[in-house]
Order: C-alpha cells, then structure tokens, then sequence
C-alpha cells in the first residue's frame, strides 16, 4: 500500500519512468559522495601541510644552529627529535615542489571553507541517499509485486547454462 501511495504521489505510473528515477538517485548519491571525499582528501592535505609548516618553523632556529656547528653529532644527538622534525617538513616540501610557503592563516581559512562546503555538500547526501533508498526499495517492492525478479533470474539461469 505504501509502495502505490508512493507511486501516485510522484506520478510513477510508468516502470521505466521508475528505473531511470531510481539510476538518476542513485549517481546523485554517487556524485555527492565523490565530492565529499575529495572535500575530505583535500582537508587532510591541508592539514598536513599546515603541520608541516608550524613544524618547520618551530624547528628552524635548532637546525640553523645544528649546520652552524658543522652537523656535530653530539649536537645532533641532544636536539634528535627537532632535528629530524625539520628534514621532515624540508622534505615534504620539496615533495610538493613547494618553494614559497603559504602562511598558516591562509591554509586555515582555506580549511574552513572548505569544512564549509563538507557542511552543506552532507545535507545534499543524506537526501540523496534517502531518496535513493527509497525509490530502490519501491522498484525492489514493484518488482517483486510484478514477477520481474523472478523473470530476471530465470533469464541469468538460461544464459548460464548457455554458456556452459
């Protein structure tokens, strides 16, 4: 009963008009999850980079006073975790290619406008899969209703056994 008040709420009195519904909801679920996941993807490279350069920048004056004392392993050793926190960051950059760092405050307000869009990109998601998961469930309910699962798996049975 809910499966027909469904259908004639939203004028689906046509299958095909329901399957090519049911295809549109789904890519929109698919396109809105995609792009929250490159949204995240870039959060996280930002993120890393902005460690990096508050890394960089903490370790600095250690470092420049470690090559003035020309790479001394005792020096090294009493300034170990700086140290290697620096070439880390060093390389990083070098990794991006990087050769004007952007500042924090740039990279932060970056991050929040893209937090942003994360925001509102997960009100489109949650709609889209729930109207996709509704219209999956009223084709599964039609479907089943009109014999068309039965008559798919009977087609797959003969196409199996065709092909052995």
């Amino acid at each position: 009963a809910k499966t027909l008040n469904f259908l004639i709420e939203n004028g689906l009195t046509d299958y095909d008009e329901l399957t090519a519904r049911a295809e549109q909801a789904g890519t929109r679920f698919d396109e809105t999850s995609r792009r929250i996941k490159q949204l995240e993807a870039r959060m996280a490279e930002v993120a890393q980079l902005k460690t990096h350069i508050i890394n960089y920048s903490k370790t600095r004056d250690i470092y420049v006073a470690y090559r003035k004392a020309g790479y001394s392993k005792a020096f090294r050793a009493e300034h170990e975790s700086e140290i290697l926190l620096h070439q880390a960051a060093k390389k990083y950059f070098d990794e991006l290619g990087l050769k004007k760092l952007p500042t924090v405050k740039s990279l932060q307000a970056e991050y929040a406008a893209l937090l942003a869009k994360k925001k509102s990109a997960y009100a489109d998601y949650r709609t889209a899969r729930d109207e996709m998961r509704e219209l999956l469930t009223v084709k599964a309910n039609v479907d089943r209703l009109m014999g068309y699962e039965e008559q798919e798996k009977e087609t797959e049975a003969t196409r199996q056994e065709e092909q052995r």
